[in-house]
């Protein structure tokens, strides 16, 4: 009663009449042009970004990976020499000034095959993490919506997926289909939606039950039209992180299975095969194996602590 009965300048009169003000814009039409809708979704963007910015070491680990796609971008224009140009005079060169990283068992330039690795290893995490990140919203969306038997054959399907040990698994198939590039994006893309379907199907099993989707359902809304307009948007920050820290997963399978002798063709350059090479000479000439596996190294981890704190920033849970 004295709330109601104070001058309304007051500071509490003013801020309830401030929150019945808000309350009255969010009943808003959200069609509207700079309704309420429109603004909630940007500043989930943008308190996402806030929070992503004031991570150090996110955002050390943005620029490493910027880095590292710019450099596998514009690898015909930083490497110094071609990487399968062989000069059998210059086996075994340690470090020095015309070649900083040494050369391998052929005169090649070790340096120009790390950036040229870095080419491939990019490219296997991105293509793959793409085919499974399509594979497993799509399984994962038709599993959480439509549920009853689908859900139990897709959700089968991922337990059996999830089952076998995933490297002896690429392996059995890259012996299958032989070595190359292509085969490496098909093998990995279809070896790796299983945890994104499995992600995606418990959000749109959460969504589906919200009312403004049993709204679009009980109005006729068609299913296709209900999953890309309104459970894709709500299902993009579990997508960017699992893709997020799905590529190094994808690149740590390249290097084994490049190791291995089942990943890209020689003369190719990649850190595995790099390594794999290198054994003969990891005594006289330790550098050889030591770089590309640096290069290994820097690469995941970047991408791991990246997606820490991407989804630090996008999961409203992990904000406090």
């Amino acid at each position: 009663m004295a709330l109601l009965t104070s001058d309304k300048h007051s500071p509490k009169v003013q801020k309830v009449e401030d929150v019945a003000r808000r309350a009255s814009e969010a009943q808003m039409p959200t069609g509207e042009p700079g309704g309420p809708a429109k603004r909630r979704a940007s500043s989930y963007w943008a308190v996402s970004w806030n929070i992503f910015k004031k991570n150090k070491l996110g955002m050390f680990c943005l620029v490493v990976v910027l880095l590292l796609a710019l450099v596998a971008i514009f690898a015909p224009l930083l490497a110094p020499y071609d990487p399968d140009a062989q000069e059998l005079t210059n086996m075994l060169q340690p470090p020095s000034a015309a070649h900083l990283f040494g050369t391998d068992e052929y005169g090649r330039d070790i340096l120009s095959r790390v950036i040229y690795g870095c080419r491939v290893s990019l490219s296997v995490g991105v293509v793959s993490q793409a085919i499974a990140l399509v594979i497993g919203f799509l399984a994962g969306v038709c599993a959480g919506y439509f549920g009853g038997k689908v859900d139990a054959v897709i959700s089968f399907v991922i337990q059996v997926f999830s089952s076998f040990p995933f490297l002896l698994f690429a392996i059995v198939v890259m012996y299958a289909l032989g070595q190359g590039l292509v085969n490496l994006y098909v093998v990995l893309g279809l070896l790796g939606w299983a945890s994104t379907a499995r992600l995606i199907r418990g959000d749109v099993m959460r969504l589906k039950g919200s009312e403004y989707i049993q709204s679009c359902i009980l109005s006729g809304g068609k299913s296709w039209r209900i999953i890309m307009r309104h459970l894709l948007p709500n299902c993009v920050s579990t997508l960017i992180v699992t893709t997020t820290l799905g590529i190094p997963s994808a690149i740590m399978s390249e290097a084994s299975l490049s190791f291995l002798g089942l990943g890209v063709m020689p003369p190719m350059s990649s850190w595995g095969q790099m390594i794999d090479a290198a054994q003969p000479y990891i005594q006289s000439s330790t550098y050889y194996s030591v770089i590309p596996g640096i290069a290994i190294i820097v690469t995941v981890m970047a991408f791991n602590l990246l997606g820490d704190a991407l989804r630090d920033a996008l999961d409203p849970k992990m904000r406090s």
